[in-house]
């Protein structure tokens, strides 16, 4: 490869969009590799919740260190997104991404390979680490790489499909790999996501960057950010154990809200910030970013305590239960695809984040309905395909709005904000709910004799709970959302799509 660049005028016509966006010949086979790449992201936030008791039992650590395989992947992944997006847009987002999928595939055969708890927590953080370069990376391409509106509405159609429905395609897979081969292959697996990611992407891919001075990162702002987003996701995660008035919880809640006021007058005052206000203060992205916020905390209502219900009460095992959840998965592919390639173009995204956000919460409310003597075919299956067909129908819109007219230079990072925003979100939402979801069966059982069926109603009872109070989120949620975000199709296109690049191979 060489370093040089060249920058020269854009030509007329169909050679125009070839030069301002040097992807647009191959575009539909970057799509496969940026889809590969959202995938193995996505599904490592549950295909490895599976198979958690079988690597318990090998490794023999115990159940405290078991929700740190979980935890040390959230924090590094959430702290670390809005730094990772602002490096894809100073060093190039080829190579950003390159990096994230080599190194997602390398601590990924480290995890795999662990002989102890040690070596498989700093595996989990390290995946955080390349994952939150890695996943803005991908969106931030795919925004700068699509620009035609109809186009772009079927590329985020596929990218919100497999958002949304990856978790529940990891339930299964983790079912499959750690049933029928070894716990260790939920993190073997990545690995070949990786590799033909990595593969294609080399090929395909060119470093594309305005012309001009790369601006200096910001060092306080990345500080504050980091740090107060850890400190909030860390504090959500204590409080799945602890009582919220412990220290563990109210204290880094606190210290996370001072750094992130602190980061926000940061950005005000330094010239090359970390995430410009420019980006959040838009109608259109502020909405967005919410209903991603909102989503993801009822989205955790779902695969959280209906995994539990499923497994638990219908006695489903671990593949039956990803299968379980492949209706949803269908539902929300069809409706995101649709919603982004045939509704955003004429109506925009406020009736679509709306209406599918009350879809969602609709299906939250019908599931809520389930009892100990339900069955999947009576009280599971139609609700899960109404919640699929909400979540997709808001999910897509909402993430091709929230980057859809940033600056070019400002992609990576809007697009960190997007993952960010999710991430904040399914932290909250699992704190939120399962302690919601716990008050709920401590009173159930208050009084009462105990027994092994008054367990398993108080059990329901907790999941139920939660699903009401999910799906009141979402409701409230399209209402929030349909106040912030503006009516009629967008119409604007991405700025900066059209200046002249430096293309570095």
């Amino acid at each position: 490869m060489s370093d040089s660049s060249t920058a020269v005028a854009a030509p007329p016509g169909d050679a125009a969009v070839q030069h301002a966006n040097p992807h647009h010949a191959r575009r539909w086979l970057i799509l496969v590799m940026i889809g590969l790449a959202q995938l193995m992201v996505v599904l490592d936030a549950t295909v490895v919740n599976i198979a958690l008791p079988s690597a318990q039992q090998d490794l023999g650590f115990s159940n405290d260190a078991r929700q740190w395989v979980v935890t040390a992947y959230a924090l590094a992944f959430g702290s670390l997104l809005l730094l990772g997006g602002r490096l894809a847009d100073l060093f190039g987002r080829k190579r950003a991404f390159l990096v994230g999928l080599a190194g997602f595939a390398i601590v990924s055969a480290i995890g795999g390979a662990a002989t102890s708890i040690e070596m498989l927590l700093v595996a989990r953080a390290a995946q955080g680490v390349f994952g939150a370069l890695l996943a803005p990376a991908a969106l931030s391409l795919l925004t700068t790489t699509f620009t035609d509106p109809k186009e772009r509405g079927k590329a985020f159609g596929v990218f919100g499909a497999i958002g949304g429905g990856g978790a529940a395609i990891g339930l299964l897979l983790g079912g499959v790999l750690t049933e029928y081969l070894d716990w260790r292959w939920s993190m073997y697996v990545n690995i070949i996501f990786a590799v033909i990611a990595f593969a294609g992407s080399a090929v395909l891919l060119k470093n594309s960057e305005t012309d001009g001075p790369r601006p200096k990162l910001d060092i306080p702002g990345t500080i504050t950010a980091s740090a107060g987003l850890f400190a909030l996701v860390y504090g959500f995660a204590n409080a799945e154990r602890d009582s919220w008035s412990s220290v563990s919880v109210w204290g880094f809640l606190a210290a996370g809200v001072v750094l992130l006021a602190a980061f926000v007058v940061i950005q005000q005052r330094v010239s090359h910030p970390l995430l410009p206000l420019r980006v959040l203060l838009d109608r259109d992205r502020g909405g967005s970013y919410l209903a991603m916020f909102l989503l993801a905390i009822g989205m955790f209502s779902i695969f959280l305590f209906l995994t539990f219900y499923i497994q638990l009460n219908l006695q489903f095992t671990p593949v039956q239960s990803g299968v379980a959840f492949l209706p949803m998965v269908a539902t929300l592919m069809a409706s995101a695809t649709s919603a982004t390639a045939i509704l955003l173009p004429k109506f925009g995204a406020k009736p679509l984040v709306s209406l599918g956000m009350l879809i969602a919460g609709a299906g939250l409310f019908w599931l809520s309905a389930i009892d100990t003597t339900s069955t999947y075919a009576g009280g599971v299956l139609f609700p899960l395909m109404i919640m699929g067909a909400g979540i997709g129908l808001a999910m897509a819109p909402a993430m091709s709005v929230a980057t859809f007219g940033v600056d070019t230079h400002d992609a990576g990072v809007a697009s960190a904000a997007v993952n960010t925003a999710q991430q904040v979100g399914g932290s909250i939402g699992t704190a939120l709910l399962s302690t919601l979801a716990g008050n709920a069966a401590t009173s159930f059982l208050a009084g009462k004799a105990p027994s092994p069926q008054l367990a398993a109603e108080a059990a329901v009872h907790s999941y139920t709970t939660a699903f009401v109070w999910g799906g009141w989120i979402f409701v409230i949620g399209a209402v929030i959302c349909g106040l912030l975000l503006r009516s009629g199709a967008p119409a604007k296109a991405p700025e900066g799509a059209e200046a002249p690049v430096a293309v570095h191979m």
